[in-house]
């Protein structure tokens, strides 16, 4: 029984110094999405949803909850946020070729539409980012403009 002790306690201690290290934040400005914003002209609605549904994981700003102190969960958001921002990231819409947006703006309204985006491990702590069907449509209506002007643009060329 005191090994048991003794084994909880070195990890009770380790738990404890773990707490002072942790990943980077992503911690970026909102100005990073200006480009993203002005070429997509979002309504309203949709610049509301996307700024509470996607920025978070998919731009270098993110919001985040008060559980992001704490280790190991830091490391797990990171490690989303890194994985979110390879496949998609608003702030970096300007490196982007007329190509590449169009491709994202379809893959964005259709995750959205099949409801694999945003995912149920976000949503499970954000229940503002839970979508409705009113809000999927806005979305998927949006990008589906969005895209046939992309496509405009890259045929126009």
């Amino acid at each position: 029984m005191k090994i048991i002790k003794k084994i909880l306690l070195i990890l009770l201690i380790i738990l404890l110094i773990s707490q002072f290290f942790g990943p980077d934040k992503n911690e970026g400005s909102l100005t990073s999405l200006e480009t993203f914003i002005s070429e997509t002209n979002p309504p309203e609605n949709v610049h509301k949803i996307l700024k509470e549904s996607c920025y978070d994981c998919h731009s270098n700003k993110t919001v985040y909850p008060w559980y992001s102190n704490i280790t190991p969960v830091n490391y797990w958001l990171a490690d989303h946020i890194k994985d979110g921002k390879k496949h998609l990231n608003f702030s970096n819409w300007n490196n982007y070729s007329l190509k590449k947006k169009e491709h994202k703006v379809d893959e964005l309204y259709e995750e959205v539409e099949k409801g694999e985006m945003p995912l149920n491990s976000y949503t499970w702590t954000h229940s503002e980012a839970n979508l409705t069907q009113d809000q999927i449509e806005a979305i998927v209506s949006w990008g589906k403009k969005v895209q046939a002007d992309y496509k405009q643009q890259i045929n126009s060329k």
